[in-house]
């Protein structure tokens, strides 16, 4: 009997997840076709809540020397990802208004789609023990990843916003 005893219910510790990643991609890809309000005020307020969460989580338990060498380059790695993925959005001007708008691509969804399929890999044990890292250290590069993702793709926003509207100024 050399297997592992699989509950009943084992099943679900995949179908679960599976589940609310099909729910809520259908709610992004149905807003994605919607034009929402851009504030240029507010793009920092994501990067800052998701900075404060890092300080308070490496000041808790600091990664390892060697470790920190692997965050600092998926900081750089999430910025480029996050500046691509903020180039993807489309950003008009209201005419009338002059206010901003957003609308997502779907290549800017397939994007986060692909990150959420390779971090679900990287929590797969095999995966972890081949590069030699543990959980501690995976999660650790995540957060990193993603907080260079999540300023990067706002500071692209914030940037190509401000010519917008400067351009639209000018224009009158």
């Amino acid at each position: 009997m050399g297997g592992q005893a699989v509950g009943p219910y084992g099943w679900l510790q995949y179908a679960i997840p599976v589940v609310v990643l099909v729910v809520v991609f259908t709610i992004r890809w149905r807003r994605m076709s919607q034009d929402r309000p851009l504030k240029l005020e507010r793009l920092w307020v994501v990067p800052a809540i998701h900075l404060v969460v890092a300080i308070a989580l490496y000041g808790s338990a600091p990664p390892p020397a060697w470790v920190w060498g692997l965050c600092a380059a998926a900081l750089a790695a999430g910025g480029l990802l996050g500046w691509q993925r903020g180039r993807m959005m489309r950003i008009t001007v209201d005419a009338e208004t002059h206010r901003l708008n957003h609308r997502g691509s779907p290549a800017a969804f397939l994007f986060i789609l692909g990150v959420v399929l390779v971090r679900q890999a990287m929590r797969n044990q095999t995966v972890d023990a081949a590069l030699g890292l543990d959980a501690m250290a995976v999660t650790d590069i995540a957060i990193s990843l993603v907080l260079g993702l999540f300023t990067a793709q706002r500071l692209e926003m914030y940037l190509r916003g401000r010519r917008l509207l400067a351009g639209t100024a000018r224009g009158r």
